[in-house]
């Protein structure tokens, strides 16, 4: 996109103007009706449109052309030039997206103004979108456990393709980070990345958002799907989509085009669909409440993005990311995180997943002191264990058993947090605990204990059989 398109049916007139042009360095193509003028567009489009209104012998008229070439490619600014101008026709090609309106006989010095001023305005544009990209993206994939480098696998193998991609996982595991990093290392990475909340938008202004609208006062007020052109867009819990736009979604996927609300001309997109959920879309699709045919449409490479249970490994390493992060951006202490801390954190229930593990390290490192070593009296469940150093407080349930099954159902919670804690790895479990692995195995064994493989690590659960 780096040169200037021509299109003005008078032969002298174009060719004058690409001379200028050309003199001051600009690149330039020429086309002398509609149909040269859009195969020009198609095949490569322009950095700038210079657009006579009136075209003899052409099946579209400057308005026309404009109104595609806006809807096809909103990024590329159109300076309209005519011999009979008013008004009435200034308005309106503002109205569908002109940068400006030039009457002939024009001045060369003015026109030149116009140009050098739309192209750097679309510039800056893309610039700032950029920027807002960057400043928004997290990308950062943080890990190293089996689960983790299992999902790192698969998702490095989608980035090269244009498959859609469905993530699952329960809500803060991280899928739009997956997402982000999909398209951060993916062939549009230069392109708009679109966040669609599902479930954060109104149902009846679904459509809106998604295709926008046009309205007579107004003009085109592009929606979400007409930004992300050329991109990725991200349906984020896409089970809460309403059931009526997921039939309309459905025939964008088919027909990679779609008409906005009020209007009449069809919008073409390039998009690459990428969408999540926290729900079981089969248990939904059987309520009537998802339709089948969209299901099968997004889930062609399906995901699991691991609860933060099943990568408890991670945890010391995703925390002192976030500490880093919290430093960089709110000027946060930099403390490091005592032993005693990271045991309890790989020890702790996380039922909002990493979103919840940032949250607490925000928490504490707002609530601390100093920059001495985050200790685990400063965790949740850790500030009301009494005075005396070495006393383990009894739940009401534990101490009501008898010596036996208080010491058996001590033994068998203790084993089960440890094994996951080390990701199922049962010599690692074995040296910490101060056992011999064939000992522990024997313990395991009689404590009804056992291990199976769960997104590409091993989990210890109790043996249901």
């Amino acid at each position: 996109m780096g040169d200037i398109l021509i299109v003005d049916d008078e032969r002298d007139i174009r060719e004058l103007i690409s001379d200028i042009l050309q003199d001051e360095g600009f690149a330039t193509r020429l086309a002398g009706n509609s149909d040269d003028a859009m195969q020009a567009v198609n095949t490569e489009p322009p950095a700038l449109m210079i657009l006579d209104i009136w075209l003899k012998d052409s099946k579209m008229d400057g308005i026309d052309i404009l109104k595609t070439v806006k809807r096809d490619n909103p990024d590329v600014p159109v300076v309209i030039i005519s011999g009979h101008g008013n008004v009435e026709i200034a308005v309106a090609a503002i109205k569908q997206g002109a940068y400006d309106f030039i009457e002939k006989p024009f001045n060369i010095d003015q026109l030149l103004v116009v140009i050098r001023r739309a192209m750097e305005t679309s510039r800056l544009r893309r610039e700032n979108l950029s920027l807002k990209r960057r400043d928004t993206a997290n990308t950062d994939m943080i890990g190293h456990s089996a689960a983790f480098r299992t999902l790192v696998g698969q998702l490095d193998k989608v980035t090269k393709s244009n498959g859609r991609v469905m993530l699952t996982g329960p809500a803060g595991a991280g899928k739009e980070v997956a997402a982000r990093y999909i398209h951060a290392h993916s062939a549009r990475a230069s392109a708009p990345f679109i966040t669609i909340n599902c479930a954060g938008v109104a149902p009846d202004r679904m459509e809106e958002v998604l295709f926008g609208r046009e309205t007579a006062d107004r003009g085109v007020e592009p929606g979400l799907l007409e930004q992300a052109h050329g991109g990725v867009v991200y349906f984020d819990e896409v089970a809460d989509m309403p059931l009526g736009t997921q039939s309309k979604i459905l025939r964008v996927l088919v027909d990679q085009q779609f008409t906005r609300v009020g209007g009449n001309d069809k919008v073409r997109v390039d998009l690459r669909v990428i969408s999540s959920t926290n729900r079981d879309l089969a248990a939904e699709i059987q309520a009537d409440r998802f339709r089948q045919e969209l299901y099968h449409r997004l889930n062609v490479v399906p995901i699991a993005v691991p609860s933060l249970a099943e990568r408890r490994e991670d945890i010391p390493l995703l925390a002192d990311h976030f500490i880093a992060e919290f430093n960089t951006i709110q000027g946060l202490p930099r403390r490091a995180i005592s032993d005693d801390a990271q045991a309890l954190m790989q020890t702790m229930v996380w039922p909002g997943n990493v979103r919840q593990l940032k949250n607490l390290v925000e928490r504490v490192l707002i609530l601390g002191e100093g920059t001495d070593p985050i200790e685990a009296r400063e965790l949740p469940g850790e500030e009301d264990h009494g005075d005396e150093e070495g006393r383990v407080v009894l739940s009401g349930a534990m101490a009501s058993l008898p010596l036996r099954e208080a010491r058996e159902a001590f033994e068998r919670e203790y084993l089960l947090t440890q094994i996951n804690r080390f990701g199922g790895n049962i010599s690692r479990t074995a040296n910490f605990v101060g056992m011999e692995r064939s000992a522990l195995h024997r313990k395991l064994k009689s404590l009804g204990v056992v291990t199976s493989a769960k997104s590409g690590t091993r989990i210890a659960h109790v043996d249901d059989v």
